[in-house]
């Protein structure tokens, strides 16, 4: 089994892939001053309540946009897995050329995302991603990552509605059912929503007419079910397309036999003394 776990501004997401099945996953909040023994408890715990034996698990794969977060992770999986974690950083075979200037300041989830959508629906595509910002990543139809774009998301828009309004208060992001609300909660809910929908399909609009063709567009993320429903432009939602990329990269790194055995489920055997008595 693979352990695969994306770490984000906001949230934590955690996958256990069996080959290419994801049999389980949960998602935490990512908490930054949490310790190595605090994660370790926590992630075996999960596995006990899913009924996954944390010995099966063959090889561990990080995506981390939280530096502080990388060697507590590491230590997590050396200590309460017997694992050392591949961090997608460079030097990581991912399959994806980067063609922007500056390769180390794109975030290592969207080089994922961008490998995930292209093995899932080939190229051109753009996937959105719904998170703490709003990502827009651009693979050509050879699987080259071209850029993309970074917005504000729906949270941090809503709560800075909220911080610098002194009366507006915290509203829940939801489609209020029509744009010209007939109250303050529904008025923000209107902005936030059909602000984010018209967002989206403008700027994937933009992405389209500059790249010279249509492209498949991918939504992931938080809010993306959310957003897809009102889009004209979003065609595919996956909620763990992240998780997905992961496992892509992660044999990407290893000798095949090594990814074979990781991906097996574990089967408990009997110690050889035992197994001789039973014989």
């Amino acid at each position: 089994m693979l352990l695969t776990i994306d770490v984000g501004n906001t949230n934590t997401v955690l996958g256990v892939f069996r080959g290419e099945e994801l049999i389980a996953n949960w998602r935490l909040t990512t908490a930054r001053l949490q310790t190595v023994d605090e994660y370790g408890v926590l992630t075996r715990n999960l596995f006990t309540l899913a009924g996954l034996d944390p010995a099966g698990i063959g090889g561990v794969i990080v995506s981390s946009v939280v530096p502080p977060m990388n060697w507590t992770l590491a230590e997590m999986s050396r200590i309460y897995f017997g694992r050392k974690a591949l961090f997608v950083e460079m030097g990581v075979k991912t399959g994806m050329a980067v063609l922007v200037d500056n390769p180390l300041e794109v975030g290592a989830d969207r080089i994922v995302n961008g490998v995930a959508a292209f093995h899932k629906y080939g190229g051109p595509c753009i996937v959105v991603d719904f998170g703490t910002a709003i990502t827009f990543d651009v693979v050509s139809a050879r699987g080259e990552y071209l850029g993309g774009v970074i917005t504000p998301g729906l949270g941090i828009a809503s709560e800075a509605l909220f911080a610098r309004a002194a009366r507006l208060p915290r509203v829940e992001i939801k489609d209020p059912g029509k744009v010209i609300g007939t109250n303050t909660i529904t008025h923000m809910q209107a902005g936030l929503y059909y602000g984010a929908i018209d967002m989206c399909d403008g700027m994937l609009s933009r992405i389209k007419k500059e790249l010279g063709t249509d492209a498949t567009v991918v939504a992931t993320g938080g809010q993306a079910k959310l957003v897809a429903k009102g889009s004209k432009q979003i065609q595919h939602t996956d909620e763990f397309l992240t998780l997905t990329g992961l496992r892509i990269i992660w044999e990407k790194n290893q000798p095949q036999d090594a990814a074979k055995s990781a991906a097996e489920p574990h089967v408990l055997r009997a110690p050889a003394q035992a197994r001789k008595v039973q014989k």
